[in-house]
């Protein structure tokens, strides 16, 4: 949880074990008879040379200067030996495609095109043979396969991470937005209804369990959050003004019908008065957030649920309601 300051702390994790238990796979070289396997391989999968430079096309398309100067036309057998070649002279550059090709070749199974010639059964034993002595030394390989398999994965997480990163930013930078355009509104009480809807996406956004206001048989509640195991009411205001000492006794009184492991979290952009926060500087059932809090948050500069962190800590440890951003951030 928590604004998307985070990225996973285990990024490395899986690769540094990995890296301390052998080689890194790219320090690590794939055998010259493991090419060899794959030349005879390519060569006895396919009857026709057409049925081979087809596979062969589509496998390779990302590196087209493979296929540059290759004789399609040549014996099978030449023309792999030659494609296997290049691929073992710039081992570094086409190391994952080769392990792909390794890979596919050695689970082929059915060889469908050698039915159609005139020896068929024999030809399909010998692609089965080679597919075999392929298969032994893809299996040989394997931990160089598997490595490059984690470190994929690790990208991946990575990829998603970031993602998911731009997407809490960008879902953060719209509330920053949507509330700079509620200070903005000329209509005081539609902006009011509208900040505690803005809040609750605010809370969801850092998975606070938010509920939407609801009224009791004898009170109003602006809303509602789960924290840190904790439940919390939510007054949230928008005054022109500071919230006055008489708005805290109330909401004090509300938060104390609660439940003994009830808590409170009141909202006033605009502040609070300094004989308000006096009052409850020594005791406290609630904690409290102004505008420049908001505003910190927005901007990503701290994450909403470790701001309430602090604050609950303060109160805890002071008695105090009152423990701005800047002090958490400090």
């Amino acid at each position: 949880m928590g604004v998307a300051t985070a990225l996973p702390h285990n990024w490395g994790g899986r690769a540094g074990q990995l890296t301390t238990s052998r080689p890194s796979a790219r320090s690590q070289k794939i055998h010259p008879a493991a090419y060899g396997a794959l030349s005879r391989a390519l060569a006895a999968i396919y009857w026709y040379k057409r049925d081979l430079a087809t596979f062969i096309r589509r496998r390779v398309i990302d590196y087209p200067e493979l296929l540059v100067g290759l004789d399609f036309d040549d014996y099978k057998a030449r023309f792999a030996d030659e494609f296997v070649d290049r691929l073992m002279e710039h081992e570094d550059k086409y190391r994952d495609l080769t392990l792909d090709l390794m890979l596919e070749v050695s689970q082929l199974e059915e060889f469908p095109g050698l039915r159609r010639a005139q020896d068929g059964p024999k030809l399909t034993a010998m692609a089965r043979e080679s597919v075999a002595s392929l298969k032994h030394w893809t299996k040989q390989h394997q931990g160089i396969i598997q490595e490059r398999e984690d470190l994929e994965d690790e990208l991946a997480a990575r990829r998603a991470a970031i993602q998911e990163q731009r997407g809490f930013a960008g879902k953060l930078e719209d509330l920053k937005a949507q509330f700079l355009e509620l200070g903005q509104m000329a209509d005081r009480q539609q902006a009011g209804r509208l900040f505690e809807s803005f809040l609750a996406d605010l809370f969801a956004l850092f998975d606070l369990d938010p509920r939407l206001s609801y009224v009791l048989a004898s009170e109003q509640i602006d809303g509602a959050l789960t924290f840190d195991t904790d439940d919390y009411i939510v007054e949230a205001k928008w005054h022109k003004g500071a919230v006055e000492v008489e708005d805290f006794d109330k909401f004090d009184a509300k938060v104390r019908r609660k439940g003994k492991n009830a808590l409170g979290l009141f909202v006033s952009v605009n502040g609070f008065t300094a004989g308000a926060l006096r009052e409850y500087d020594k005791r406290t059932s609630f904690i409290t957030m102004d505008g420049g809090d908001l505003y910190c948050v927005l901007e990503g500069r701290i994450a909403l649920d470790e701001l309430l962190g602090q604050k609950k800590r303060n109160a805890n440890q002071t008695g105090s309601c009152y423990f701005p951003a800047q002090l958490a951030l400090s």
